[in-house]
């Protein structure tokens, strides 16, 4: 499928400091509870399926790129309001990162 450069403009993509991680005991598969900081969107739980490949303690401070514009989904009980992007391979999950410091909030383009 192609988006066109319109479609694709119409994410909200931010970058996202992930500032506490919680194991999410109501879900079927290994999932986490994750608080992100979105700079001036404020602070927002995601639910990520990303427990196999990552430990708690790892994520803690790790700058990620979310989707911040997504409707607020029920995912076993609790409310994500976001989705943290990563890439998926044969080695398993990779969470996208960046590169630098960047402050929480920024936009990705």
């Amino acid at each position: 499928m192609l988006a066109s450069l319109d479609n694709f403009s119409e994410l909200d993509l931010r970058v996202a400091r992930i500032i506490g991680v919680e194991e999410h005991e109501k879900a079927r598969k290994p999932m986490y509870k994750i608080t992100l900081d979105i700079g001036e969107l404020g602070q927002r739980t995601v639910v990520a399926g990303i427990k196999s490949y990552y430990e708690r303690e790892s994520l803690i401070g790790k700058s990620v790129i979310c989707v911040a514009g997504l409707e607020p989904k029920q995912i076993a009980g609790v409310e994500s309001h976001g989705m943290i992007l990563a890439a998926e391979d044969e080695n398993g999950v990779a969470l996208l990162t960046i590169d630098r410091e960047v402050k929480p909030g920024s936009a990705v383009r």
